[in-house]
């Protein structure tokens, strides 16, 4: 019983620590010749940012620039990479 309640634990931990990199936003613009995203988003609690606003991050694969277009509703999680804000994951709504 130990056990399953330990490995409870670690994916409810994991869970809380995806969602509060998680943010949900709007594609406003995708330069893939730059790699980046420009997103209107809500608070960002990972990255401190508690007000909604619209930014540009950089993407960190560019592939994940060609399944979103403007428009699009997202969910997507972002942190600092080399310095940079940088969007690590996203999908459409």
């Amino acid at each position: 019983m130990k056990k399953s309640a330990s490995v409870l634990g670690a994916l409810v931990a994991a869970h809380l620590a995806a969602s509060a990199s998680a943010a949900d936003g709007t594609v406003k613009k995708i330069d893939e010749s730059a790699n980046k995203i420009t997103l209107d988003h809500g608070p960002i609690k990972s990255l401190d940012m508690d007000e909604p606003m619209s930014m540009v991050f950089k993407a960190a694969d560019p592939a994940m620039l060609k399944g979103v277009k403007p428009g699009d509703k997202v969910t997507f999680e972002a942190e600092r990479v080399n310095g940079q804000i940088t969007v690590t994951k996203i999908r459409k709504k």
